[in-house]
C-alpha cells in the first residue's frame, strides 16, 4: 500500500497539473472504480462536470480533491481518491493511448491533459463526499476519523504522547493505528524505528516522553527523505502523475533487508512475522524488550 510520501507526491503532481481547471466530462470505464459513490457512476459524472477542481488535499494515505464553482470557490464537496494497492493518478495529453486499466478519465474545458485514474487490481476508486469540519480542519466525511500526520501544522505530539502511553500494545502497531497518527505505513514505521533504536515490540506504556520525541523526529525524517526521492517504488504500480517511479527503496536501512548487514553496526538484518506481514529489525541496535507485546 502507499504510505504518506507515495500519495504527497501524487497530491502535489495534482495541485500542479489540474488545479484551477474546470472540469468538462467525466467518463467512468468501470463501475467497480466507483462502487463507494453509492448513487453510482453516472451521478458521480453528472455532479463532476462543470466543476472546478480547487486544491488538492492529503491527510495521512488520504488523498481529495475540493470542488468549486471558481478557483477560490471551495462548494463544501470534494473527491475522495482511494489509491488502493495500485492506483495511480496520472497526467496525461489527450492524444495519449488508453492505459490498460484506465478506470475513469476526466476531461477539461481548456482541452489540455487529462487526470486519468488508472487501477490494475481495481482496489482503489472515487468518490464524491461532503466536507466536515475536525479541529478546525475541512476533511471528507471518509476521512473525519483519521487522525493527524506528522506534517500537519495541527499535528500535536504533546497530545498523541499522552495517547500513545496510555495504550496496551506495541509501539510499531500503534504507528499504525490511524486513530492515532495517519500516513505511517509497514516501510517507514520500521525504518523510523530502526533510526530510533527502537524494538516494533516495545510497549507503549514504557515508552517516555524524550523517546517518543525521539521517535517522531526519526518519523518525520525519514518521510521528508522519502518524499525528496519521489517514495518508495517497488514495482511499476507506485508512480507519480507523470508516470515516474520514486527511488527511497535504494536507501531502505531495514525494511525488505532481511539477511544483508545493518547499516549502522553490521549485524545481519531480521525478518520477523508480524500481523500478516513482516517487522525487520537489527537484533543488535534494536533488542526486543522482555515485556514486548507480540
Amino acid at each position: 500500500m502507499p504510505e504518506l510520501p507515495e500519495v504527497e507526491v501524487v497530491r502535489r503532481g495534482v495541485s500542479d497539473h489540474a488545479v484551477g481547471r474546470k472540469l468538462s466530462s467525466v467518463e467512468v470505464l468501470h463501475p467497480r472504480a466507483v462502487r463507494r459513490h453509492v448513487p453510482g457512476a453516472q451521478d458521480l459524472a453528472a455532479r463532476l462536470a462543470g466543476r472546478v477542481l480547487t486544491a488538492a488535499r492529503r491527510r495521512g494515505k488520504y488523498l481529495w480533491i475540493e470542488l468549486g464553482d471558481g478557483p477560490d470557490e471551495t462548494d463544501g464537496e470534494a473527491v475522495v481518491v482511494h489509491l488502493g494497492m495500485s492506483g495511480q493518478l496520472l497526467v496525461q495529453p489527450t492524444d495519449a493511448p488508453d492505459e490498460k486499466h484506465l478506470r475513469v478519465r476526466m476531461r477539461f474545458t481548456d482541452g489540455g491533459s487529462e487526470l486519468r485514474f488508472v487501477d490494475q487490481r481495481t482496489f482503489g476508486g472515487l468518490q464524491l463526499a461532503e466536507l466536515v469540519e475536525v479541529d478546525g480542519v475541512a476533511l471528507p466525511q471518509p476521512v473525519a476519523h483519521i487522525a493527524p500526520d506528522p506534517l500537519e501544522p495541527v499535528f500535536d505530539l504533546a497530545r498523541l504522547t499522552e495517547r500513545l502511553r496510555g495504550r496496551r500494545t506495541g509501539i510499531k502497531r500503534a504507528l499504525l493505528d490511524q486513530s492515532l497518527v495517519s500516513g505511517i505505513g509497514n516501510i517507514y514505521a520500521d525504518e523510523a524505528l530502526w533510526r530510533a533504536k527502537l524494538h516494533w515490540a516495545r510497549p507503549t506504556a514504557t515508552m517516555t516522553r524524550p523517546k517518543v520525541r525521539e521517535l517522531f523526529e526519526a518519523v518525520t525524517d525519514v518521510i521528508g527523505e522519502a518524499l525528496r526521492a519521489g517514495g518508495t517504488s517497488f514495482d511499476a504500480l507506485y508512480v507519480n502523475v507523470n508516470g515516474e517511479s520514486g527511488y527511497f527503496d535504494r536507501s531502505l536501512a531495514v525494511y525488505g533487508q532481511e539477511g544483508n548487514p545493518c547499516p549502522r553496526c553490521g549485524a545481519s538484518i531480521r525478518r520477523d512475522p508480524w500481523m500478516n506481514r513482516s517487522a525487520y529489525t537489527c537484533p543488535v541496535c534494536q533488542p526486543k524488550p522482555r515485556n514486548a507485546h507480540l
